[in-house]
């Protein structure tokens, strides 16, 4: 996905599956700490349904709407770690198994993580949690 997308216009875009089918709508989009850009988003797949992860790279905007390249019945059974949250790296490494995608090491293993890099989009309080950022509705907890 383009990575100049302001993650704020993802929110209340329609989703869809590989095929065309509807999944639902884009409820938060999840930020990479020491790069800020986009990289998980959670969708709404119905009224009482719970929200799926889905990766943002390699899907697509297309048209105002969120193309997934994966089938509907996969995204739907994608881990539920609740959303409003950040994700932990191990609930992000599950995500990326689920999805059969490849991750790469980081360049430097035995340096701690810089806690203080990487921001929420929209509330430039740079803040991090060592992992994905939440940049919902303004409901989460690192919203201040």
């Amino acid at each position: 996905m383009q990575t100049d997308v302001d993650p704020r216009n993802l929110i209340g875009r329609k989703a869809f599956d590989r095929n065309g089918a509807k999944i639902g709508t884009v409820d938060e989009v999840y930020l990479d700490d020491a790069t800020g850009v986009p990289e998980w988003a959670a969708i709404r797949t119905g009224l009482f349904s719970r929200d799926a992860f889905v990766p943002l790279e390699p899907s697509e905007l297309v048209e105002g709407t969120l193309r997934i390249p994966f089938e509907r019945s996969l995204i739907k059974d994608a881990p539920d770690f609740g959303v409003g949250r950040h994700l932990s790296p191990e609930q992000e490494l599950q995500l990326y198994h689920h999805y059969g995608l490849h991750i790469s090491a980081p360049d430097d293993l035995d340096s701690p993580p810089d806690r203080d890099f990487g921001h929420l989009a929209g509330n430039g309080n740079g803040k991090s949690n060592n992992g994905k950022r939440n940049n919902g509705n303004g409901n989460g907890p690192d919203d201040t």
